[in-house]
């Protein structure tokens, strides 16, 4: 009985310890959540405006996957259909299908028409 009450006794203190000294470093940021690993992506991103940051919001597509979906709308004249992404290296049908109601493609303007 006596090995139970210090056990709980240590474990308590060492639980308020954590909880009073880790959480003024907490304090910055209140209100806030940390940040996650990516980011849930709650209004469609468009092909054709969306820079490497907003890409990367996708799931599963990382750095280079973004600046291989940039490279192909340059070299493409943009994306003309969502399908086009399939296009891209490294995005086959399975990554589309996950993607396709987080993304939207709008033409182009060219020279302000």
């Amino acid at each position: 009985m006596v090995k139970t009450r210090t056990l709980t006794r240590t474990l308590a203190a060492i639980f308020w310890t954590v909880a009073f000294v880790a959480a003024p470093s907490f304090a910055e940021g209140a209100g806030q959540r940390p940040p996650m690993a990516a980011e849930k992506v709650t209004t469609p991103v468009n092909l054709n405006t969306a820079g490497t940051t907003e890409l990367q919001t996708l799931p599963g597509i990382g750095a280079a996957t973004a600046g291989r979906i940039l490279e192909y709308r340059q070299k493409n004249g943009g994306f003309k259909k969502i399908e086009d992404l399939m296009n891209v290296r490294g995005i086959g049908e399975k990554t589309f299908l996950k993607l396709k109601p987080m993304i939207i493609v709008t033409p182009l303007k060219v020279n302000g028409l």
